[in-house]
This record gives structure tokens, C-alpha cells and sequence, in this order.
């Protein structure tokens, strides 16, 4: 699957559950557990609650994704 086919979601970090996983409350009403991509670590991009960010999720699961960007 490419990145072409993920679908992007925006919403806001609700809780940190440790590890760079994250809750992300959309703003759909849906509650996805997400993890910080690659880049938003090598670049050092601190990500706390409140934050507004977006989120690639599988249309076969989505119940969890990657954190992409930060607003």
C-alpha cells in the first residue's frame, strides 16, 4: 500500500499513552490511537494534548495511524 491510498484525518491529541502513542479525538466523533511517523522524530517534533494534527489511517483498519504533521 502506498502512501497515496491512506487517508487523512485531523483531529486533537486527547491523552499520551507513552511510547509515541497517542489518543486522537477527529473531528468525525472517532477516537484513533496513533504513532508519531518516522520524520516527527528524527526532526525532534514535540507532540502534546491539545495539539491539532493529522493523521494517516488504512482504510482497512482504522482504528489506529500515523501522526504526519502538527498544526
Amino acid at each position: 500500500m502506498s502512501r497515496d491510498d491512506l487517508i487523512q484525518i485531523e483531529g486533537e491529541v486527547t491523552r499520551v499513552l507513552g511510547g509515541g502513542t497517542m489518543e486522537i479525538q477527529c473531528e468525525n466523533d472517532v477516537t484513533i490511537r496513533g504513532v508519531l511517523s518516522g520524520r516527527m522524530k528524527k526532526h525532534r517534533i514535540k507532540v502534546m494534548v491539545g495539539d491539532r494534527v493529522q493523521v494517516s489511517v488504512s482504510p482497512y483498519d482504522t482504528t489506529h495511524g500515523l501522526i504526519t504533521y502538527r498544526f
